[in-house]
């Protein structure tokens, strides 16, 4: 192989990774699937919102979770959520919430045929829990992964991943 073809190839590598990786995190997709994340976890840890929750998975969504396992369905997963959301207090805190770790977050473009359909979100986040003082102590660091697909203009989940839990304290 002679040099140039050597140099072609890895110029083409390297921009090949450029136009397949990460998107900016200014970009109009960043910021639109990170506002949909605050939306998703906003709802389900501040404002027990389940109408919101219904409207952002799809109804095949799948939840793939390193220590209480899958869940097969949107209302499957759904159902435990709203039971619970159904006894809490509206004026008492949260019991858990959930802190998305500053500059984890990650976005993938997904194309068809040049056409974009959906995207892989990836992030760390921690779980925060109340104890008995009424009082938030840091729980587990976990690694999360999101399927989105693009339905019209409405983004919405259609898998999950939560893995790699691990208490950490140290972590902010």
């Amino acid at each position: 192989m002679t040099l140039l073809k050597v140099i072609v190839y890895i110029v083409v590598a390297f921009f090949t990774s450029l136009a397949f990786g990460q998107v900016a995190k200014d970009s109009e997709l960043y910021n639109e699937l990170k506002k949909q994340d605050s939306i998703l976890f906003h709802a389900a840890f501040n404002t027990c919102n389940a109408d919101v929750l219904e409207e952002i998975f799809t109804d095949d969504f799948e939840f793939y979770h390193d220590k209480s396992g899958f869940t097969d369905g949107k209302k499957a997963f759904l159902a435990p959520f709203i039971e619970n959301c159904a006894d809490r207090n509206p004026n008492e805190p949260q019991a858990s919430k959930r802190i998305l770790l500053p500059n984890t977050l990650e976005v993938y473009p997904l194309y068809n045929n040049g056409e974009i359909y959906g995207a892989l979100q990836h992030g760390v986040h921690r779980f925060e829990f109340l104890n008995e003082k009424k009082e938030y102590q840091k729980g587990d660091v976990a690694q999360f992964t999101h399927v989105w697909i693009k339905q019209g203009d409405t983004w919405k989940v259609k898998r999950e991943l939560s893995f790699d839990h691990q208490y950490k304290p140290e972590f902010k």
